[in-house]
C-alpha cells in the first residue's frame, strides 16, 4: 500500500523509487504483483507520467485510509501503560457545540497531558465515512441521528437557522427573516440541507421552489460567495462573527428553526482507554451545562 501510493503521489516510478530508497526495477515489480493479485490494472503508463485508472483511483482513496488507521492503532497500542495516553480523532460540522468538546478535552488534557485530540472539519457525509471507517472515534452530527447505526450523546445546545446576507441587502434591515422573504432569494445552501429536510417543514411547499445557485460544505467558502453577490446563504447562527460594521450580517428565521446535536459513536465500539475517559467526561460536561 506505501508503494502504491507513493506513485501514485509522485505520478512516477523513478521518483517514487528515490523517496523510498528502492530501486526502479524492485518497485516496479512490486506494482505489477499487486495489480496481478487484484486482477486489475491500476496504473495507466505514459512517456512521462504514471497515472490512475478508475479502479487505482478507489485503491488509493482505501488505501489511504487504511494507512490512517493501521497508523492510528500503532499509537494506541505504543501508548505508555502506565499511565492514560494517546490520541483521540474526532470529526464535526461547523457549530458552535464544538464548545463542549474542547472544554472537555482541555479538562481531561488537565489531568492526563499525554492525551492528544485531533479534530477534523466536515459536513454529515464526511464525518460519518471517517466514523464508519473507524478513522475517528467520535463524531459532532446534527439531529435526527440514526440510533439504529450509532450509538449518541444528545448534547445540551441548539444553534439557530438564518441567512447571511451582505450588509447593504434589502432584507438586511429586517430584524428577521419569514419562508415568504426566503422564497424569493437565489440562496446558497449547506450539501446536507439540500439534501435533507431540514427546512422543509419550515418552508412548507415554497421549498421545492427554492432559487438554489449554489452548494458549500464550508460556511467560509460560502460566505465568500455572498460577499461577492452570488446569493444569501443558509446557514447557522455563531459560525462567522458578523458583529461590528463588516461587509455581512446574520438575520435569523421566524418562527425559530433550531438545529439540536449529538456526540455519536459506533455501535459495539473497540474504545481506547483515552477515548473511554473521553466520553465518561463528555457526559458529565453534558449534565454539569445541561
Amino acid at each position: 500500500m506505501r508503494y502504491f501510493l507513493a506513485v501514485a503521489r509522485k505520478e512516477s516510478i523513478c521518483g517514487a523509487a528515490e523517496a523510498l530508497h528502492l530501486s526502479q526495477p524492485t518497485l516496479s515489480r512490486q506494482l505489477m504483483d499487486l495489480e496481478a493479485e487484484l486482477g486489475k490494472k491500476l496504473f495507466l503508463r505514459g512517456n512521462r507520467r504514471i497515472t490512475l485508472t478508475e479502479d487505482g483511483v478507489l485503491l488509493r482513496k482505501r488505501a489511504e485510509e487504511i494507512l490512517d488507521l493501521v497508523e492510528k492503532t500503532t499509537g494506541e497500542l505504543a501508548a505508555e501503560p502506565a499511565g492514560l495516553a494517546g490520541d483521540i480523532y474526532i470529526g464535526a460540522g461547523e457549530t458552535r457545540g464544538v464548545h463542549f468538546l474542547t472544554r472537555t478535552a482541555r479538562r481531561l488534557q488537565e489531568r492526563h497531558p499525554q492525551v492528544h485530540f485531533h479534530i477534523s472539519s466536515g459536513d454529515t457525509a464526511d464525518v460519518t465515512e471517517k466514523l464508519d471507517h473507524g478513522l475517528i472515534d467520535f463524531g459532532l452530527l446534527f439531529d435526527p441521528i440514526d440510533t439504529g447505526r450509532y450509538n449518541a450523546c444528545s448534547l445540551p445546545a441548539a444553534d439557530a437557522w438564518g441567512l447571511l446576507l451582505r450588509r447593504d441587502h434589502p432584507l438586511a434591515e429586517k430584524p428577521f427573516l419569514t419562508a415568504g422573504d426566503v422564497a424569493g432569494l437565489p440562496l446558497i445552501l449547506s450539501r446536507r440541507v439540500k439534501d435533507g429536510s431540514t427546512l422543509k417543514d419550515w418552508l412548507g411547499a415554497r421549498f421545492d421552489a427554492l432559487n438554489i445557485v449554489a452548494t458549500y460544505s464550508l460556511l467560509y467558502n460560502a460566505s465568500l460567495m455572498v460577499e461577492d453577490g452570488l446569493g444569501a446563504a443558509l446557514c447557522l447562527d455563531g459560525i462567522l462573527n458578523t458583529a461590528g460594521d463588516g461587509p455581512l450580517c446574520f438575520r435569523p428565521l421566524h418562527p425559530a428553526v433550531h438545529a439540536g446535536m449529538s456526540v455519536v459513536w459506533k455501535k459495539h465500539p473497540v474504545f481506547s482507554r483515552a477515548a473511554e475517559a473521553f466520553l465518561e467526561l463528555l457526559r458529565q460536561t453534558c449534565e454539569t451545562e445541561g
